[in-house]
């Protein structure tokens, strides 16, 4: 039976409500293809030139590596918590669980601003007309947030119906798109943008390291896992398809930006605020160019529904154990039986920290400046997960334990995740050591902020409700939705 709160509203949520493809583009919509094709490769394009398509293949490999935990541990339990419950569950006295939680609340807080703050960003890169007008871009995000709560408040199967049947398009879009560039490029097609010049490895491997974020979110159809059918066996058939998904929108888009901008020329590319547009204007005409501003759009207003499922799941599972939240954000709408309680903590404490970064750097600076938070924050939620699935091996029946993808993938994963981490603290400490200024401080203080949430922060609690409340951590990711009937 249902379980019930204090005020007659569920805490459970509705099973069996989706099915594979709708999980597919959960996790597909995160890595918004049409905002990355449209301006976020910039960061690529930046440190890796011409050499751009080789660091999105290899960070599309990485994060390849990255989705085994979520794999493995998906056959195992179907629990709305994800990694986080994965973590916690992976020992008996589930110290995992709390670094693992602290540090994906650290992404969960600033991540957002790429649906916020980018997608107003975005409307101002469009005319300077909107971009003149005092603190526009605070009235588009409030409009992207509300969207942002309203869908996935009315349920996981409409707002997830809807990014399936947009992604879907924005993904064949961008293919289709690529291929037409490819083609039309003719004789320029090299595989230059494959290769790494003499002496430019670092640069290759700090432009994979820009590109791995634009696949963060790739497993977050395991947040679904209490709501899709049959979840130990579709949350990993989601997984497999939107990685694949992923790499057919963005890899060969990136090779097409390349050739299309011309070898020759991709020094000034990074210094356009609208390269892609630009690519896709040239070569798809004025009817090209519109889709990939409506796709690009789209791909904001994806994220933000996905965002919310992701983001509302975690917390409520977290909530539920009594780990971090309250108990109220356990508790479900009635009629919708989504976590609506912390839906609105969420997006409300989102929106205060966007408006915040924003006012005082403007939308485009205040996003790039949450995200080096979110990126790092994310790294260590993977870290934690990983070690917990090397922890949980132990636990396993004999026939169920793989040492290659339990302990090995995992450990290997886990030790690219500290070099990118390495890599990504090494860039803000040279560009503030090599140009102190205010921003170049803020990109700084957030690395800081996320190092000390997933190394220090993360690890006191968990140290905390060890000492003061074993019980509490011991039960923490016990839930599997399809052994639990309370």
């Amino acid at each position: 039976m249902w379980m019930e709160g204090n005020t007659g509203e569920t805490t459970s949520l509705r099973k069996g409500a989706i099915g594979t493809w709708q999980g597919v583009f959960q996790s597909f919509s995160f890595v918004g293809p049409a905002a990355d094709v449209a301006i976020l490769l910039i960061g690529t394009f930046a440190f890796a030139g011409a050499s751009s398509a080789l660091s999105v293949l290899l960070a599309w490999l990485i994060y390849g590596l990255w989705m085994i935990t979520p794999y493995q541990f998906s056959k195992f339990k179907a629990n709305a918590g994800s990694y986080y419950s994965y973590a916690a569950g992976s020992t008996k006295k589930g110290m995992l669980g709390p670094p693992a939680l602290v540090s994906w609340m650290g992404e969960n807080l600033t991540g957002q601003s790429f649906g916020i703050l980018g997608f107003a960003s975005f409307i101002y890169l469009l005319s300077s007309r909107i971009s003149s007008i005092p603190y526009i871009w605070v009235a588009f995000s409030v409009a992207i947030t509300l969207y942002m709560f309203i869908l996935p408040y009315l349920g996981i199967r409409p707002s997830l119906n809807y990014v399936a049947v947009t992604g879907f398009a924005e993904a064949m879009f961008l293919l289709l798109g690529s291929i037409i560039i490819i083609v039309r490029v003719g004789h320029a097609n090299t595989l230059v943008p494959f290769t790494i010049p003499a002496g430019a490895l670092s640069a290759v491997l700090f432009g994979t390291v820009f590109s791995i974020l634009d696949f963060t979110g790739l497993g977050t159809v395991t947040t679904t896992s209490e709501e899709i059918r049959d979840p130990k066996k579709r949350v990993r058939r989601s997984l497999i398809i939107a990685w694949a998904l992923s790499g057919l929108a963005l890899i060969p888009a990136a090779y097409a930006l390349t050739v299309g901008w011309g070898i020759g020329n991709i020094s000034s590319y990074a210094s356009s605020p609208d390269p892609g547009l630009l690519v896709f204007r040239k070569y798809l005409g004025v009817a090209g160019f519109i889709l990939l501003i409506i796709f690009t759009a789209n791909s904001y207003f994806s994220y933000g529904v996905a965002k919310t499922n992701a983001v509302s799941r975690i917390w409520f599972s977290a909530a539920r154990d009594g780990v971090v939240f309250p108990k109220g954000l356990s508790r479900v709408h009635r009629r919708y039986r989504t976590p609506s309680n912390a839906m609105l903590v969420w997006l409300t404490a989102s929106f205060v920290i966007d408006m915040i970064l924003g006012s005082i750097f403007g939308p485009e600076n205040g996003a790039l400046i949450l995200l080096t938070t979110a990126g790092i924050a994310i790294i260590f939620v993977h870290i934690y997960a990983n070690t917990g699935l090397s922890l949980y091996y132990r636990s396993l029946r004999r026939e169920d334990r793989s040492l290659l993808y339990q302990v090995v993938a995992p450990t290997v994963s886990s030790v690219l995740g500290i070099v990118v981490i390495f890599y990504s603290v090494q860039s803000t400490v040279q560009s503030y050591t090599s140009s102190p200024s205010a921003i170049n401080l803020a990109y700084l203080v957030a690395t800081v902020v996320a190092l000390v949430l997933g190394a220090v922060i993360g690890p006191a609690v968990s140290l905390y409700y060890s000492r003061s409340k074993p019980a509490v951590l011991e039960r923490a990711g016990e839930y599997d939705a399809e052994s639990s009937y309370t």
